[in-house]
């Protein structure tokens, strides 16, 4: 029977926990502070900790230290408050192995441990040479950082989330809006993995890389012999994705010609290879993204109504990086994780002033100029840590130029950065509050410092 120790002040919630996972089968043992646990952990041999990042005497990584020094293969997850994932993202880069968000649903976590458990059965021996000698875990990465779509916390990445889980079980079409760089495609792989056709393919085409001449031949293949240049059959993009899903980012660059072609492709759900006089049953799910106004390009006349209507029986609109900042240490992470992996270097995390240079940044590029910078960094850093220097002075020098910035309260406009928040966050002072980067109560104490009334 595999043991549990949970480390939380909160009597109530913690005993709430533990009758949980006792209904799960598991040996679960309590402490309400870390001088409580360490006796504990001394003493017995845990397959799982779970354990608050804040406690009265200590806080979540220093007991994470104590853990890893008796038990290296013990796998702890931290518990942690919206405020507190910048803490809990760094625990992990010291070996914990994932974190869970307070509130959180039961199941959520029952699950997480389950992997954890496994997790300790997994790892290979270089991550646990890794762990033992207290590398931070290096090549060890958050859980989500394993897929490719990352999933923030923050209610535009929650509101996304719900959608993609809404629409994914189903068989629509789906218009995933969103400026450039802001991940469509992220999205569009996430619906197709959590859909029936996961086991199928996904076959991902950037509409405006076709050339005009060629897009039929792209799109629904061509015979040997068709046209010059074509020595031998091909296969269009259309058969390729039978039975699973065909992504058609920068829908708006086909020409209308092409538009005619997939609005009888998706009605039929047939298709005819150029040169070709046999026709092609095909099963696919389409998804397809653009950047642009397509309801102005249809009534512009440049994109067709019926074929549009047919592409859209579901949208999503993927927020800006700007409005999905409390994401931020996740994806910087996540691209941290990925860049070291890719050009086999081993940087440990961000010096604070490069963190404080981010917030303050406007990412004009969205995730994509995250990540470049990130990569950008990992490749220029001679030490552990990403610091001011290795950054472009745009964004090391954004503060200089920002017109407004969230903070602690640096700014001598924080009135006014606290009304913007407030209309931002429609009023609701708890995400208002985490927009300010502070806790509910000096948001209060603020509030009446300047008579703001709601």
């Amino acid at each position: 029977m595999p043991k549990i120790l949970i480390v939380e002040d909160d009597v109530a919630f913690c005993t709430m926990l533990k009758t949980f996972l006792q209904k799960k089968e598991y040996e679960v043992f309590t402490a309400f502070s870390g001088n409580e646990a360490i006796p504990k952990i001394k003493t017995h041999t845990f397959d799982v900790v779970l354990t608050d990042v804040r406690l009265p005497d200590t806080d979540g990584i220093t007991l994470l230290d104590e853990i890893l020094k008796y038990n290296s293969s013990t796998q702890v997850i931290i518990m942690t408050g919206y405020a507190e994932i910048n803490m809990a993202v760094n625990a992990i880069k010291q070996g914990a192995f994932d974190y869970v968000s307070k509130p959180f649903n039961p199941d959520t976590i029952s699950q997480t441990i389950e992997k954890a458990i496994h997790n300790t059965n997994t790892f290979s021996d270089t991550t646990k040479e890794f762990k033992n000698k207290s590398v931070s875990s290096k090549s060890k990465m958050p859980q989500n950082a394993n897929n490719s779509f990352v999933r923030g916390v923050s209610d535009a990445s929650k509101k996304l989330n719900e959608y993609v889980a809404l629409v994914a079980p189903t068989r629509m079409s789906v218009l995933v809006i969103g400026d450039s760089g802001t991940g469509k495609e992220y999205v569009a792989s996430s619906i197709h993995k959590a859909s029936k056709r996961s086991d199928k393919p996904f076959i991902a085409v950037d509409c405006g890389a076709i050339p005009k001449e060629i897009a039929s031949s792209e799109f629904f293949g061509h015979i040997k012999g068709s046209f010059t240049g074509a020595v031998n059959d091909k296969m269009g993009h259309f058969e390729a994705a039978n039975g699973g899903t065909l992504f058609l980012d920068e829908i708006g660059n086909l020409s209308y010609e092409l538009q005619v072609q997939l609005l009888r492709a998706l009605q039929e759900r047939k298709i005819k290879p150029v040169g070709s006089n046999k026709e092609i049953e095909v099963d696919i799910r389409v998804i397809v993204a653009t950047n642009e106004d397509l309801s102005h390009a249809v009534k512009e006349g440049e994109f067709r109504e019926d074929l549009y209507h047919r592409l859209n029986e579901f949208s999503i609109k993927v927020p800006p990086f700007r409005d999905r900042i409390e994401d931020l240490m996740l994806f910087a992470n996540h691209f941290l994780e990925e860049s070291n992996i890719e050009l086999e270097r081993q940087v440990v995390g961000f010096a604070d002033e490069v963190l404080e240079a981010f917030k303050k940044y406007n990412w004009p590029g969205n995730l994509r100029e995250l990540k470049n910078i990130v990569k950008r960094s990992v490749l220029l850093s001679r030490g552990d840590m990403i610091t001011l220097d290795v950054l472009p002075n745009d964004i090391a020098y954004a503060s200089h130029n920002a017109k407004q910035t969230y903070g602690l309260f640096k700014n001598q406009n924080e009135q006014e950065l606290i009304l913007d928040a407030l209309e931002k966050s429609n009023g609701n002072k708890a995400k208002a509050a985490r927009m300010l980067s502070i806790d509910r109560k000096t948001l209060y104490n603020k509030l009446k410092q300047y008579d703001i009334s709601l």
